[in-house]
């Protein structure tokens, strides 16, 4: 997930929307190569940030006179510092390469070249070179990005980071198309769309709120429903002929203005018809009831209690004249089907607060679920009560925190695991601050307890020991700190709600933390600094996995296999299979997300028949709101076979990917899963961006088991139940491992055979 995050972090570069910035200097060699003149400590032509974390150096250089230096410490701001620059992508290519030398010094975390591609959407295409872990100290080496060239990509973001501490250098850039300079690729010019021509908004919606009466609360709960049925309903709109977001800023205020309903409902009707003429449909569109699993949900249309006699005539005839074409603002991942939303820019460079464009937030999050969300039948409130709910919230947020507090809320209110608001974290969400503790803390018998250490040195000097209990935190009962945070903290189920806040529970500013520790049934309280954030890495294993130490596969005993997928590799599967014929029993632990995808590379090795094992559904983009179901997802078998049983372990870290693995395994003849339930959000992600450079999520397939009950928000449930407990973490033991090998050895088997089979070797 942190990509994501710095794909959504790195907007030096403005994208098209609210507040444009001047146009960046054309790119060159001598900016590549840090040749230019430079009147500060930023390199000419180049964006950096940090202050204070970005140099020109002119003595460790690679070439010529001149390099740049990107340098933190502990005490540095964020969490990690970027050098950056950005370009129109008015050439064509297939593909774009990003090369450059860097040198590194002592980094903590990771440095990398970065690349991104925006459009009318951001990260249509982005690489960090996160995955390749480029650390610790070394001497001037080349490294190269590629991406395709995307079609709809109309900005390049391009540049160099370091996360954590240390320092990089970096010198002797190159930016190819093709193999050439992006100076010598062919020139486009590309067609506008209404996104490009009009900027009657883009400083701003010119809307103020101060207050809203009851009456005004519903005229806009009316207009929010009513914008986003034309958003995928009206010829014109649908067609791309309109800057949706901006003829939403031209009829608010006089819905605001309307005193009552029907002033309001006048208003709306003459907006609509501003839009020009519903042509008849040549080939109509109807809803065929085959494979239908949700219909859309545009009953409302012809409610005159919702939008007045005039508007459901009109919304009807728009309803039944579609003609079937491409939606401009909506599409689907081609051969998988979850949505893609088109064309929503993201207005990076919003000057809050901006109550038209809070507003436009809302109804753009809120008309993407109420149509594309595949899960929108087992929300827990009514989606329209939310609607109504979030008007004043979000329209009267004086703030972008404020505003961004409400979004994280709103998001939370479709129960995904998938949907966050990354842009916020960690300086906003509760506890908010750029320190930690330097433990890991996991909710164990509900309670957060210390499971280890994120830093060998400062871990132990806090005074905490594994297995402790955390009672109080500067005072206020853990308990107490829950019910506060966990608004917060959007999840589809509340194990994975506390999963998440053990990760961050005691983050806060840098200064002394008191923490009542229950140990050995006393309350002892312990004092400790938190430590920065850049100085801990968050990504380690201890905190993203619970399974064992050491070696991807491992005979346990000569008749028990165990295999962990957060290391696994495609290549070697065939072989894992073949060392593990003859024992008594597999155990895939998949407490952790797979590192590669293996559904069907292993799945099919451990079948002796065809075996479905899940069904997918995804919308119908001709009736939005409509879901159907597609094709049945089967494991068809393979050699080498195994024919032993076959274990799964699962918990609150098995997520996405690792929940629909754990689906097709466990559809193997006589397979358990031990565990605990796991995240409850299966399916291809989509990503949404809203006002003021903010990036969610949401699920965007719905995910069945083949008898066609939902996974969504009830996860994987466990066959055989075996949690952690306080003891077992004070003993170093792994107790859900151990309840899977007495599934293969049989109870008979002394405990402390099992105990030993169980610990990391």
């Amino acid at each position: 997930m942190k990509s994501i995050l710095f794909a959504a972090s790195l907007t030096a570069v403005t994208l098209s929307g609210a507040a444009q910035a001047p146009q960046a200097p054309p790119i060159t060699a001598s900016i590549l190569n840090f040749e230019m003149p430079h009147a500060g400590s930023i390199p000419t032509g180049w964006g950096g940030s940090p202050m204070g974390t970005v140099f020109v150096d002119n003595e460790i250089v690679h070439g010529g006179r001149s390099a740049a230096r990107l340098e933190r410490t502990a005490e540095s701001a964020n969490t990690f510092s970027t050098l950056s620059k950005g370009i129109p992508i008015n050439f064509s290519g297939a593909s774009i390469e990003w090369r450059g030398f860097l040198r590194t010094e002592n980094v903590s975390d990771y440095v990398g070249l970065w690349l991104r591609e925006d459009g009318d959407k951001p990260s249509l295409a982005f690489d960090n070179m996160q995955q390749r872990q480029v650390k610790g100290t070394h001497d001037w080496t080349e490294y190269s990005i590629i991406l395709p060239l995307h079609p709809d990509a109309k900005q390049l973001a391009f540049g160099v980071l370091v996360s954590g501490t240390g320092k990089v250098w970096v010198d002797d850039l190159q930016l190819l198309v093709d193999g050439k300079p992006v100076w010598e690729a062919p020139a486009i010019e590309r067609k506008k769309t209404p996104l490009d021509m009009d900027h009657e908004f883009d400083s701003g919606s010119g809307i103020a709120i101060t207050e809203l009466t009851k009456t005004q609360i519903e005229n806009l709960r009316m207009l929010g429903k009513v914008w986003g049925f034309l958003k995928y309903h009206h010829p014109a709109v649908v067609s791309g002929q309109r800057h949706w977001d901006y003829d939403l800023f031209r009829v608010l205020p006089k819905v605001l203005a309307a005193d009552t309903h029907e002033t309001a409902q006048a208003a709306v009707r003459d907006w609509i018809l501003g839009l020009g003429d519903i042509p008849a449909c040549s080939n109509c569109i109807t809803l065929d009831g085959r494979d239908l699993q949700q219909s859309p949900p545009t009953a409302w249309i012809n409610q005159e209690s919702e939008v007045g006699r005039d508007l459901v005539n009109l919304l009807t005839r728009i309803n039944r004249s579609r003609s079937r074409q491409p939606q401009f603002y909506i599409s689907l991942v081609p051969g998988i089907g979850n949505p893609v939303f088109d064309h929503e820019l993201p207005y990076p460079a919003l000057r809050f607060p901006d109550a038209g464009y809070q507003l436009l937030s809302l109804y753009r999050h809120w008309n993407m679920v109420e149509y594309w969300y595949p899960n929108r039948a087992i929300l827990d409130q009514d989606w329209n009560q939310v609607l109504t709910e979030f008007i004043p919230k979000m329209a009267l947020a004086k703030t972008k925190d404020a505003y961004q507090l409400q979004a994280i809320e709103l998001i939370g209110r479709i129960t995904d695991t998938h949907a966050n608001l990354w842009s916020a974290l960690p300086t906003l969400r509760p506890p908010a601050g750029m320190c930690q503790v330097p433990v890991t803390t996991r909710f164990v018998e509900n309670r957060a307890v210390v499971t280890a250490y994120l830093d060998p040195a400062s871990g132990p000097a806090t005074g905490l020991k594994i297995g402790d209990v955390l009672e109080t935190l500067d005072g206020i009962a853990v308990d107490r700190l829950l019910e506060q945070w966990l608004p917060y903290y959007p999840a589809s189920n509340r194990s994975t709600q506390l999963r998440d806040i053990s990760r961050t529970i005691t983050r806060g500013n840098c200064v002394e933390t008191a923490m009542g520790v229950r140990r050995d049934g006393q309350l002892l309280t312990l004092r400790s600094l938190r430590v920065p954030l850049a100085n801990l890495n968050l990504n380690r294993s201890v905190e993203s996995t619970h399974d064992l130490p050491g070696d991807t596969f491992r005979l346990l005993s000569p008749e028990v296999a165990y295999l962990k997928l957060s290391s696994v590799k495609i290549a070697d599967v065939a072989s894992y299979v073949t060392t593990a014929r003859g024992t008594k029993g597999l155990v895939i632990d998949i407490r952790n997300y797979p590192s590669e995808f293996v559904v069907f590379a292993l799945g099919e090795l451990l079948v002796s028949r065809p075996t479905p094992f899940a069904w997918f559904t995804a919308p119908d983009i001709d009736n939005p709101g409509a879901m159907r179901w597609n094709a049945i997802q089967s494991l068809m078998p393979k050699q080498p076979h195994y024919s032993g049983k076959v274990v799964i372990l699962v918990d609150e870290n098995s997520q996405s990917q690792a929940e629909y693995t754990s689906m097709a395994f466990r559809s193997v003849p006589e397979a358990i899963v031990v565990g605990s339930t796991t995240a409850g959000a299966d399916g291809n992600t989509s990503q949404i961006a809203l006002p003021g450079g903010l990036s969610t999520m949401i699920s965007g397939l719905g995910v069945f088991y083949p008898d066609k009950k939902p996974t969504q928000r009830i996860g994987i449930i466990p066959d055989v139940e075996a949690r952690p407990t306080i003891a077992g973490i004070r003993a170093g033991r792994d107790e859900v491992l151990e309840a899977a090998l007495r599934q293969i050895l049989g109870s008979q088997t002394p405990a402390d055979q099992i105990e030993k089979m169980a610990r990391p070797h």
